[in-house]
């Protein structure tokens, strides 16, 4: 189901659009290039002190979690109910991609369906908790969270059981 390798679609993806734009940027201005990846590596240095935690505690968790646990709640057996607890999951789960997706990587690692792992990061893209309390409510007020909130409720068990009926796990 994960793809593994140090190469594969998405990463050829990313290198022609980086040659592109580099390509793009130089056309502009010669110097644009150097600013660009000046400010790429600036990013990378900002991002790397949380990557590397956060990678091991993907491993971590697939050494910890046992995987007849991640079965019986979120595997393909677990059935309606595994979307349910996966999409709830997903709301509760605080923080960014760096804190989600490993969590997600080993649950997927440990037994986890794919249906309940399309509505765990469905339910997380979309009800944030911490996105809601940090943002969205300060800025656009309750009544506007619960205008968005309350409407998508369905869409990550929606996703999930559409996953779980057009699937062949």
């Amino acid at each position: 189901m994960l793809r593994g390798g140090p190469v594969d679609v998405s990463t050829i993806i990313l290198l022609v659009l980086a040659v592109v734009f580099t390509i793009l940027a130089y056309l502009k201005d010669p110097s644009l290039p150097w600013i660009g990846a000046r400010n790429g590596f600036s990013l990378l240095w900002f991002i790397l002190p949380r990557l590397v935690p956060a990678l091991i505690l993907t491993g971590m968790l697939q050494v910890l979690i046992p995987q007849e646990v991640v079965g019986r709640y979120f595997g393909r057996e677990a059935g309606f109910r595994g979307i349910v607890i996966a999409s709830v999951a997903g709301v509760l789960t605080p923080g960014g991609p760096m804190v989600s997706v490993p969590l997600m990587v080993a649950l997927a690692h440990s037994g986890a369906g794919l249906a309940a792992l399309v509505a765990y990061m469905t339910s997380w893209s979309l009800f944030g908790i911490q996105r809601i309390i940090a943002w969205e409510a300060p800025l656009m007020g309750w009544q506007f969270v619960v205008a968005r909130v309350i409407p998508s409720l369905a869409f990550p068990v929606l996703a999930g059981w559409l996953v779980s009926l057009f699937s062949q796990e």
